[in-house]
């Protein structure tokens, strides 16, 4: 697959990716090379790496626990405390090996660490793959709430290697659709299309729509990196879904969601918004509907998730001013930011999802 240039970084793909990592890091004249991984990464995929691998600088390892629970600034703390143990200085280089907790975090941990230290992410898992390693977005959660903590600093590169696809259970590799779908929701109804029926798909196809999905997420980022406009439409049912995914997981009665599990039932949540509020197609509504189900299945709600779940709305990204903004669409790649939405309108689709 053909590398992907942006104005700040490349993104490469399987093969060129060693030879594009081994030829900077030759180049570069770092002082030491640290590798972040988390507990899952450190096994199944730090070996593989570390193979690929062409240098003689020392290279450290640091490994934080796996989940979206260990996101967190305590998190950070462990990990600026090992650099610091470790000797890093302003001329090391950060290697985020892993899905978006650690792309998210370990970004985060190199912009800030000694007022920022060059880093390079190669995501593992779908979802960092087509989301969470492009556009320069790190940060951490604040306790349950979603991504509240972080900066916009890119990467001096994106290495992405589908190979470590291999090493994902099923559920993780659903998680990571959910962006993709999403990328076809706002952008390109043809590419929306080629997701609905995945069962006829080969590997080589996959490598395709991932690399089709990092297009289309990367040109939205290159006209708006600072989500003033545009970029705001990638958040396209995260509004609620974040909102659930942090209910779910502060809820000791509920099964944490993982990330993209969450997002598809924000993303059919703000789908029948759309058709209440801004004309979208009713039966283009129902087809997004089954086609989410028959991927995530369904999860229940009762009466008090719906309050809790519109209670944490207001600690959305996009808030301003007081009034919770959503992304809504007009139809499949046309759509419309900064839309206010009564509370019965939300209940109304959260109804619309339990029937």
């Amino acid at each position: 697959m053909k590398s992907i240039a942006t104005k700040q970084y490349a993104i490469h793909f399987n093969s060129t990716c060693y030879t594009e990592l081994n030829k900077f890091i030759k180049g570069s004249g770092f002082s030491k090379i640290f590798v972040l991984v988390d507990s899952n990464t450190n096994t199944s995929c730090l070996p593989y790496f570390l193979s690929q691998l062409e240098t003689s600088n020392n290279i450290e390892v640091i490994e934080i626990e796996a989940g979206e629970i260990h996101k967190t600034i305590e998190t950070c703390l462990g990990v600026w405390n090992a650099l610091s143990e470790l000797d890093a200085d302003r001329k090391s280089l950060v290697i985020n090996l892993g899905g978006g907790v650690v792309t998210d975090l370990g970004g985060f941990v190199a912009s800030t660490f000694k007022r920022g230290v060059k880093f390079i992410n190669i995501p593992t898992t779908l979802l960092a793959m087509v989301d969470a390693s492009v556009g320069g977005k790190t940060g951490v959660d604040l306790g349950t709430l979603k991504n509240q903590i972080g900066v916009i600093n890119f990467s001096e590169m994106v290495l992405v290697d589908t190979q470590y696809l291999n090493t994902l259970p099923q559920n993780e590799m659903r998680s990571g659709l959910a962006e993709m779908l999403k990328h076809g929701l706002i952008q390109s109804e043809v590419y929306w299309n080629k997701m609905q029926d995945l069962s006829k798909l080969d590997l080589s196809d996959l490598d395709e729509l991932i690399h089709e999905s990092i297009v289309i997420k990367k040109n939205v980022v290159t006209v708006d990196p600072n989500e003033n406009g545009l970029r705001k439409t990638l958040n396209y049912g995260h509004t609620i879904g974040h909102a659930i995914e942090s209910y779910f997981l502060s809820s000791k009665h509920k099964t944490t969601l993982l990330h993209g599990e969450a997002i598809a039932i924000g993303m059919v949540l703000a789908t029948y918004i759309s058709y209440k509020l801004t004309g979208f197609p009713k039966e283009k509504l129902e087809t997004i509907k089954t086609a989410f189900l028959n991927i995530y299945g369904k999860v229940a709600f009762d009466n008090d998730d719906y309050q809790n779940i519109i209670e944490l709305l207001k600690y959305d990204k996009k808030n301003t001013h007081g009034n919770i903004n959503f992304v809504l669409l007009e139809d499949i790649g046309k759509t419309k930011i900064d839309c206010l939405v009564d509370n019965d309108i939300i209940l109304e689709a959260f109804n619309y999802y339990n029937t």
